[in-house]
């Protein structure tokens, strides 16, 4: 008797991931493509929609090569808010993809605050900085306006990729709210935001539920991913939203942290909670929303390090010795502020360091201090949250770096919350689910989490560590000031060179 299967994709900010799961939850298999990030200028991110698209190809003939295609009842696709693909009239792309991560826009989403914060954060709920397309594409307007005047559709990065599988032109109601053209009000696009900056409204796509099948994979896309033509395909949704909805979160109050290559906080809440600069997002679940505080550079700045200092050893090797190295990397500090920085500061100017280096340091404490850091900048995005009002108790971990035990614990100690992981539940694993609901595989959002979201394991604080790490964090907030003037020093002498 033949099994079903959903098909999950996501297109991450350095590899893209394709996960097949059975309708119990159960992952088939998965697999893994690198993506390439180009970085032109300081402050820039940049990737090829072709790239991306080339890696869909792979990873999808990966993991069908154990089952029958046919199969495969449905195939949902992910990929970060806010990554805008424009085409001209022939569909052909006119640019790189600038990512959420690119900082080029800080100028253009001052000067957006400035003249309509209210009305962006009104209609939109969010506040404007350079994350968001609305800026992007202001900057786009100024910087490189004969490419606007070409551009006849724009796709979200998921939107694009799942054109490429069916030809189809769609986006969901969470993807346009990270554009930051949306009113919340209508549940449509707005006119008004648009008109900030010029843009015509004709180049955006129809608004879809993130489980709507919106079309079929096309023979060309069948014969180079070897999906069957014909296979279902869903509208799907951004990342953050299918993987909180991937590992459990739900209902209100329950929280989540992901590491991955931002660090992101999040807080399912019932109706819109509107916080900024915390994000705020429509959930997969009809009339739920989550709030989402993100940083530029945490399984990043983790790649980044184990790049450059355990390039023999890799991960594993890297964990091990942060596991060995003492409570506090015996008083050495790192800020992870590779590419700037989001929530809490909103500053692209800020960068990383390491703090209180001296002769007995090794290897183990900079990997212990990376850990840390990174939980230190959670916690930061935790206290904005809870200074607004928000309140945490339990978490559920999410992204790759949830695989290390001692990461674990480390974010658990440092933020003094219960931290649970699931079994599955990465981005890709929550596109499937989505695919699931609309192929009719599940009932509704919340039968797929019944039948397939399960605990792994738990992760509790321990009062003598948080308490260390309370006075650590002082010391964390307290360098972060006195350096961020510095940084911004640094930054003008190196433009005026």
């Amino acid at each position: 008797m033949a099994e079903t299967y959903l098909l999950g994709i996501d297109l991450g900010a350095g590899s893209l991931k394709a996960t097949l799961i059975t309708p119990e939850g159960v992952v088939k298999a998965e697999a893994a493509t690198p993506i390439t990030t180009q970085m032109r200028h300081f402050g820039w991110a940049e990737q090829d929609p072709a790239e991306w698209y080339a890696a869909l190809c792979r990873a999808v003939r990966q993991v069908l090569a154990e089952i029958d295609a046919q199969d495969v009842a449905c195939v949902g696709v992910s990929a970060g808010a806010h990554i805008p693909v424009l085409t001209d009239g022939r569909g052909t792309v006119l640019r790189p993809a600038i990512l959420w991560s690119d900082q080029r826009a800080a100028a253009e989403a001052a000067e957006l605050h400035r003249r309509a914060g209210p009305e962006i954060i009104a209609a939109s709920l969010n506040r404007v900085n350079p994350t968001w397309t609305l800026a992007m594409l202001g900057w786009l307007k100024a910087g490189e306006p004969e490419l606007m005047a070409r551009a006849k559709r724009l796709y979200l990065a998921k939107d694009f990729l799942r054109h490429c599988l069916t030809g189809s032109w769609e986006t969901d109601y969470s993807d346009a709210v990270g554009a930051l053209l949306a009113d919340d009000r209508t549940k449509s696009w707005s006119p008004k935001l648009a008109g900030l900056i010029g843009l015509d409204m004709s180049i955006l796509p129809p608004i879809v539920a993130p489980d709507h099948v919106v079309g079929e994979v096309t023979p060309e896309a069948a014969a180079r991913t070897g999906l069957k033509a014909g296979t279902k395909v869903v509208c799907g949704s951004n990342d953050t939203t299918v993987e909180f909805f991937g590992v459990g979160g739900n209902k209100p109050g329950i929280g989540g942290v992901k590491l991955a290559t931002a660090g992101v906080l999040f807080l399912a809440t019932e109706g819109p909670e509107v916080h900024p600069p915390i994000s705020c997002y429509p959930h997969i679940i009809p009339g739920m929303y989550y709030t989402a505080a993100g940083t530029n550079s945490c399984a990043s700045a983790h790649r980044w390090v184990r790049d450059l200092m355990f390039a023999d050893g890799g991960f594993e090797v890297m964990d091990a010795l942060a596991s060995a190295a003492p409570r506090g990397a015996e008083g050495l500090l790192f800020h992870p502020y590779l590419q700037g920085e989001r929530a809490p500061y909103w500053d692209p100017l800020l960068r990383a360091d390491f703090v209180g280096m001296t002769m007995s340091h090794g290897k183990m404490h900079f990997a212990r201090a990376v850990y840390e850091g990174i939980a230190f900048s959670i916690r930061d995005l935790l206290g904005a949250a809870r200074g607004m009002g928000l309140e945490f108790n339990t978490i559920r971990l999410m992204g790759g770096g949830a695989k290390s035990a001692t990461w674990r614990q480390i974010i658990a100690d440092v933020t003094g919350l219960t931290i649970e992981r699931t079994e599955a539940g990465d981005a890709s694993f929550g596109a499937a689910l989505v695919a699931g609901i609309g192929a009719g595989v599940f009932k509704n959002p919340e039968d797929a989490v019944a039948r397939c979201v399960r605990l792994k394991d738990v992760a509790k604080p321990q009062a003598q560590a948080s308490a260390f790490y309370d006075k650590l964090f002082e010391i964390y907030k307290d360098t972060q000031a006195a350096l961020a003037g510095l940084n911004h020093r640094l930054h003008a002498l190196v433009a005026a060179t």
